[in-house]
């Protein structure tokens, strides 16, 4: 079958790999009928997520048919349409028992690398580095799915791929955001970042009751799509984010601050911006929180800053005094995707929110190469692109 493969940085390619078969009678195999490029993807390409290894499947927004499921799995038969969240989960431990499926102690066969780094490993995810099982993702023509009597959800064929693709990742991770913000009438969410995540971030705060969110981002088009949802937008290429928080809040801040960016915010946007890039190119740190460092400041006293971007490994200069001695608030997560996804499902079937406005861009595996780096590099307009094997 057809597959997007990495050979190491800036090096995707689509090639043929081996088809997935059956290798345990709780796995299911799919014949993938749309999948997308995330901009957790752009790590990898830009080469900053470790245990990457040369051959790997990417992916982990997948959707599509099943054509094969063992004899364990019971909740779905062949034929069925399904979305496949990105954390794999056994359902049974500890964590998935309480909801934390992305904390699964199960999934993940190199926890030993992960607890090394971190102190204790999060589930195992699709097409996202041997650090985190080695899973092949889903860009590709086929998937096989572990656990697929717990991940997949079944999706009415009243919906469209486009609707139904981003219930895999995107929409419960800007949605998670912002339930993470605990919004209260009347409140003011700053977001930063307006990518994909952001916007369903934006409109995730306006659906859980903000009365105003400002969206943070230097790219015309992502700009004008967050302003279409209603957010108020500043370019910070213009203005110094921070005053101007400072006004739009009567100096009080943000009630809450969404971090929707990660470790590789644009290293022309400060000074700081500049040395966080400069340290990571000599090895001197692993991530680039500069915008984890603006969201902090930006925040009211005793609000919460909401961390949804991606980081890998440890953060310079850290502002722990403003964040203790205000009294802040940090919510975090790998989303639990499937905690989110019934009732996400349920708000598009209710025309709440139709998921596609995002799509901006499509292709074949063929041209998913190219559109990496379309992506990668905010060409034509690039906000997210989706992919029809």
């Amino acid at each position: 079958m057809k597959a997007l493969t990495y050979h190491g940085k800036g090096d995707i390619r689509c090639e043929s790999v081996p088809d997935p078969t059956i290798e345990d009678p709780r796995d299911a195999v799919i014949k993938v009928t749309a999948c997308a490029i995330c901009g957790s993807d752009i790590h990898i390409y830009d080469g900053v997520i470790p245990q990457m290894k040369s051959g790997d499947v990417l992916g982990h927004e997948t959707m599509g048919e099943v054509v094969e499921a063992g004899s364990l799995v019971k909740n779905l038969k062949v034929g069925d349409r399904v979305v496949v969240p990105f954390t794999i989960s056994c359902g049974e431990c500890w964590f998935c028992k309480h909801g934390y499926y992305s904390a699964c102690d199960r999934t993940n066969p190199d926890h030993e690398k992960a607890e090394t780094l971190w102190g204790h490993s999060p589930a195992g995810l699709f097409g996202y580095s041997h650090l985190l099982g080695g899973y092949r993702g889903g860009q590709a023509e086929y998937l096989r799915v572990p656990h697929a009597d717990v991940g997949p959800i079944k999706v009415p064929q009243t919906l469209t791929d486009d609707q139904a693709l981003f219930l895999s990742d995107i929409f419960p991770t800007g949605y998670m955001a912002a339930e993470f913000c605990d919004i209260k009438p009347g409140d003011t969410i700053a977001i930063w970042g307006c990518g994909p995540v952001g916007q369903f971030a934006i409109r995730s705060a306006f659906m859980l009751g903000a009365e105003r969110v400002i969206a943070i981002d230097a790219v015309p088009e992502r700009l004008a799509l967050a302003a279409k949802a209603g957010a108020e937008t500043l370019d910070f290429h213009k203005v110094d984010i921070y005053e101007a928080i400072q006004s739009m809040t009567k100096g009080r801040g943000a009630d809450a601050c969404i971090d929707a960016v990660g470790t590789e915010p644009d290293p022309t946007a400060s000074i700081d911006s500049m040395v966080d890039r400069v340290k990571v190119a000599a090895f001197l740190a692993t991530d680039q929180p500069h915008v984890l460092r603006q969201a902090i400041q930006c925040c009211r006293n005793f609000g919460t800053v909401s961390i949804v971007g991606v980081y890998g490994g440890f953060v310079d200069k850290f502002p722990m005094g403003s964040a203790v001695n205000r009294g802040l608030t940090f919510r975090m997560a790998q989303t639990p995707v499937q905690r989110y996804m019934p009732k996400l499902l349920e708000r598009i079937e209710r025309g709440d929110i139709d998921p596609s406005f995002v799509v901006t861009h499509r292709g074949t595996l063929d041209e998913g190469p190219e559109l990496y780096k379309t992506f990668r590099n905010h060409k034509d307009g690039c906000i997210k692109v989706m992919l029809q094997p």
